[in-house]
């Protein structure tokens, strides 16, 4: 428990109910935007899904979220409030959601009255006694994107760092029939039942068996070795185009957090280049030494470093917090630490007005992206109706055997239940292939 704690900055993971999964998480999302700001959903020109656990091959997530908010909605505004409403997912494994917010932004920039929501929906998942599963979270941030920012201004320039790479990914597994039997039976004479049912296994004609998992295969050092090249690459492309930038007067840097302590990590060596010939590398060499002294330790010692550690109390910390609590949320990873600075600098009445963030998303596979925003002078009044301590505090704890049970599918009852949308059922044949409802619908 130190190393998760103080290693990791790890306390709590949220996980998805036996009813939840990205579509659910992004609809309630999408519907507490609109409700808690009484937004006119006749006024919302885009709706962009960024995730990695889309719950369909071919629709969009994006099309679930909007069909069933809509039917909430339909009191109010009418049957299809969202019918001229562009909706799609973005995927770039935990970039897609910053893809799909640049992507909105400029949009929104073609016309005054223009309103785009982005949402960032998610679920982290790994296997049982795997190295990342202490890192596992779920859930989705909605975001309200106009020409006329409440909360934070996003400037044009960007940088970017690609590269096509296998650090991780999510394969379909594929299996033999044959083999399956073989495995069920023990015996090496094996010939497939026949079945009238349709449906079935083994009335499917296929001879293999496709089966994708929320597991990923993943090599973890090689990925953040890989996350700090592209960024390094992305924060040298951001300063191509803005030559006169300063890295080191982002009051507060934001990042994609696959675990809380993760950028504080990933930085350092960037941080290094930026204090590089200033007085604050002369004090930090009377600190802890060359590094010509101990090649190999000194950048140990430079992260434990009164300057340092300095810097991440006062630029990265806050961000943090809500990740310890939720865990790794893919997408929305990058929005939660937003929302963390946001949220625990109101209630240390902290005034944000006219801070200046950097951003660094990072997306396996791989790809970062580099931005910075401004904290809008009213900022309070643009988050009011924001209560992630409340929703938090909302949640139900879970026993091991619990846990484990819904993380392997042996579980089929909610642990909790509400008046969320929630997933109630998956078909086939039919028109609708996901079924999502409220619980006050289905049970009636």
């Amino acid at each position: 428990m130190r190393k998760l704690r103080k290693g990791l900055g790890l306390e709590q993971m949220a996980l998805p109910d036996t009813d939840e999964d990205a579509a659910s998480f992004a609809a309630n999302a999408l519907w507490k935007l609109i409700n808690d700001n009484g937004l006119d959903p006749r006024e919302i020109g885009r709706i962009y899904v960024g995730t990695e656990s889309a719950v369909d091959g071919s629709k969009p997530t994006a099309t679930y979220a909007t069909e069933y908010v809509e039917q909430r909605l339909a009191p109010q505004y009418g049957n299809r409030c969202f019918k001229n409403c562009d909706v799609v997912d973005l995927t770039f494994a935990c970039v897609g959601a910053v893809d799909a917010l640049q992507n909105c932004l400029d949009w929104v920039k073609g016309g005054q009255d223009r309103k785009a929501i982005v949402i960032a929906s998610d679920l982290s998942k790994y296997e049982l006694h795997s190295t990342g599963e202490y890192t596992q979270g779920a859930g989705a941030v909605a975001t309200l994107i106009t020409a006329n920012p409440r909360i934070v201004s996003i400037d044009d320039t960007w940088g970017i760092g690609m590269q096509s790479v296998g650090d991780f990914f999510k394969p379909r597994r594929s299996f033999v029939k044959e083999d399956l039997l073989k495995e069920l039976t023990d015996s090496a004479d094996i010939s497939l039942p026949k079945t009238e049912q349709t449906g079935s296994l083994w009335s499917d004609p296929h001879r293999i068996v496709n089966v994708y998992r929320e597991e990923p295969v993943f090599d973890g050092q090689y990925s953040n070795a890989c996350y700090s090249n592209r960024i390094t690459e992305a924060l040298a492309h951001y300063k191509e185009q803005k030559s006169s930038a300063d890295f080191t007067n982002w009051d507060y840097l934001v990042f994609h957090l696959p675990y809380a302590y993760h950028g504080r990590r990933i930085i350092l060596r960037n941080w290094l280049e930026w204090i590089s010939g200033t007085p604050t590398y002369d004090a930090l060499i009377a600190e802890v030494g060359s590094p010509d002294q101990d090649p190999k330790g000194w950048k140990r010692a430079v992260a434990k470093s009164s300057l340092y550690t300095k810097f991440v109390a006062d630029h990265i910390e806050i961000t943090e917090r809500a990740s310890s609590v939720i865990g790794n949320m893919y997408t929305a990873s990058i929005f939660m630490a937003l929302v963390s600075l946001l949220m625990h600098a109101k209630n240390d009445q902290t005034d944000l007005s006219g801070k200046a963030l950097g951003f660094i998303a990072y997306g396996s596979g791989s790809k970062s992206k580099v931005f910075t925003g401004t904290i809008q002078e009213n900022w309070k009044d643009g988050m009011a109706t924001l209560d992630l301590s409340g929703q938090l505090a909302q949640r139900q704890q879970v026993d091991i055997e619990t846990y484990q049970q819904l993380h392997t599918g042996a579980r089929q009852k909610p642990v909790v239940v509400s008046d969320d949308i929630v997933l109630t059922h998956i078909e086939s044949e039919k028109e609708t292939a996901i079924g999502l409802r409220t619980y006050a619908q289905n049970k009636a």
